[in-house]
């Protein structure tokens, strides 16, 4: 099956979800999550593997044992190619149309002081600092999850102090959902925009590929 792009169905099968995310629901529309949510993520991510590498698709089926939300559904589907623990390249689609990001999302201990020490160098982390403000400069938004302060050990003062607060680092850049993501375009325009994220999962893999 090739991608043909996103149906309108998807989008409103999630506005739908989100104002009724019950099993009901869910049983009631499930075929039209098999057919224009999975099967066509399922083709885009497959479209992009010859250069990215195989995507893990998620299940649609939140994790609520430990959660105060008990609602059981996603009301976004994502799939994920990873290329070192956590980090690698991602997409989405939900009610706000698509989203593409790309990064490191989560580091165990080890792995998070491999990284800041990279940061705290001054070639490597001149060089992430360069990657990073290409990309915000480039309209991506620079996210993560963020210390309010210095990391235990680090100098408030330090040059490159707000990348070493950061815990994970990713760059997002939403799309909504213009006439493109419903067309085969879509999976040019996904590769360009994972092509410019390329030199961040690059850095990460180098200096925290633990």
């Amino acid at each position: 099956m090739s991608f043909q792009g996103f149906p309108e169905a998807a989008l409103d099968f999630y506005d739908d979800l989100e104002a009724d995310n019950s099993k009901v629901f869910w049983e009631a529309h499930k075929e039209i999550y098999r057919s224009a949510v999975a099967e066509p993520m399922h083709a885009l991510t497959e479209a992009l593997a010859d250069e990215f590498g195989a995507a893990k698709v998620f299940r649609p089926y939140r994790d609520v044992r430990f959660a105060k939300d008990k609602t059981p559904y996603k009301t976004h589907q994502g799939a994920f190619v990873a290329v070192a623990p956590a980090t690698g390249y991602y997409v989405q689609i939900g009610a706000p149309g698509v989203r593409v990001a790309a990064g490191f999302y989560e580091a165990s201990a080890e792995r998070l002081a491999a990284i800041r020490a990279a940061i705290d160098d001054r070639r490597h982390g001149a060089e992430l600092e360069r990657i990073v403000e290409s990309l915000r400069d480039t309209g991506w938004e620079i996210a993560g999850r963020v210390l309010k302060t210095a990391p235990r050990g680090w100098d408030v003062g330090h040059p490159r102090i707000e990348l070493l607060r950061h815990k994970s680092l990713t760059a997002v850049r939403d799309y909504g959902f213009p006439e493109v993501i419903h067309t085969p375009e879509l999976v040019d325009k996904i590769r360009d925009d994972w092509r410019a994220g390329m030199p961040l999962v690059e850095w990460t893999v180098r200096h925290g590929g633990i």
